[in-house]
């Protein structure tokens, strides 16, 4: 009786932790979010390059104070060589994949680009195909006719379309794409945790970002802190959403160690669902029925996916040799900032 009990608690308490690692991750996730396009829309800061480079700035302190002040972390050792034979290019497709997020977020409504960041499971497939060669099995392929049908219709059916915007949401799906692919090989050897991704690579995102925020945006900011009436605060904001940024990649390794990976799919799905409504209630963009509709069924989708690659894992893994294993690719959306493997058990 006590031994039922006790495995009862156990749980009891697995489950209460699960949900309250999927709760902080949403928390900072759509606050990250919500508060760059904010910081675009309400305080007039229309400087993508900067607010990345704020974010990568923020994120290099974090992750330095967490590994070698508090010591939470142990750090992954990479060879000095590494560094910049197989680090930087990573950095590089890293800071793609961030300022195209921000560039995207800058003109177009939440609700479209995250559905739009959702597209990212079939552009890993079609680039793995296409460059790689890599088998697929038909249920992959399935899987993705909801993603692409219900992308389409929310393009479409966007109220608040913008071209440029739609184009730096897509390439940005393709540039989280390129950077999971290419880590197969590129940190083939390393099993980075989020933290110390960010410890290696939001430096040398930084120095890759910092001439061309300067040389593009850095009248355009000068003039800003001239023109703009509450300077305090407005800094406070965005220097707020680097650090929340920062918190994100944390939140990321505590939910990845909580929840099993068909948990981690559901649940990031489920968080697209949540930032689509915030913003929503915050900023009132305009969503018309079908566009709503597009973007369930872009999330049922990325859902039906998830389990199929799940699905298709474990047969693999149970030693069946008629299932191919599928290629892992990333889970998609703004958590992006560290490298996410398909598999749980396989984090990079």
């Amino acid at each position: 009786m006590e031994e039922s009990m006790a495995a009862l608690g156990t749980l009891n308490w697995t489950m209460v932790r699960a949900i309250l690692a999927i709760l902080q991750w949403w928390g900072f996730n759509v606050t990250v979010i919500i508060m760059n396009k904010w910081i675009f829309q309400k305080l007039d800061f229309k400087f993508p390059l900067t607010v990345s480079c704020v974010h990568f700035i923020c994120s290099s302190i974090g992750a330095y104070i967490v590994i070698k002040v508090l010591k939470m972390k142990p750090l992954i050792e990479v060879e000095q060589e590494d560094k910049w034979r197989r680090i930087f290019p990573m950095s590089f497709v890293f800071c793609i994949n961030i300022v195209l997020g921000n560039v995207s977020l800058r003109y177009i409504p939440v609700s479209f680009m995250q559905t739009i960041k959702s597209f990212t499971p079939a552009t890993t497939v079609i680039l793995q195909w296409l460059v790689w060669r890599k088998y697929f099995e038909w249920r992959i392929w399935a899987s993705l006719v909801p993603i692409v049908g219900g992308i389409l219709l929310t393009s479409i059916t966007e109220l608040s379309f913008n071209m440029f915007g739609f184009c730096a949401a897509l390439f940005g799906c393709l540039a989280t794409s390129t950077k999971t692919i290419l880590a197969e090989s590129l940190l083939h050897g390393y099993k980075f945790d989020s933290i110390n991704t960010v410890y290696y690579m939001a430096p040398f995102a930084t120095m890759i970002l910092a001439i061309p925020a300067l040389l593009l945006e850095g009248g355009g900011v000068i003039n800003w802190f001239y023109t703009h009436e509450d300077i305090f605060s407005s800094m406070m904001i965005i220097f707020g959403s680097g650090v929340t940024a920062f918190c994100l990649n944390f939140s990321i390794f505590y939910v990845i160690h909580s929840t099993t990976a068909v948990t981690f799919n559901v649940a990031g799905n489920l968080k697209v669902a949540v930032a689509v409504l915030v913003s929503w209630m915050i900023f009132r963009n305009p969503i018309s029925a079908m566009n709503a509709i597009g973007c369930a069924i872009t999330l049922i989708g990325c859902t039906f996916y998830g389990y199929v690659r799940h699905l298709l894992s474990q047969q693999a893994s149970s030693g069946n040799p008629s299932t191919p294993k599928t290629p892992r690719t990333p889970r998609g959306l703004m958590e992006m900032l560290p490298l996410v493997s398909g598999d749980k058990q396989e984090k990079v």
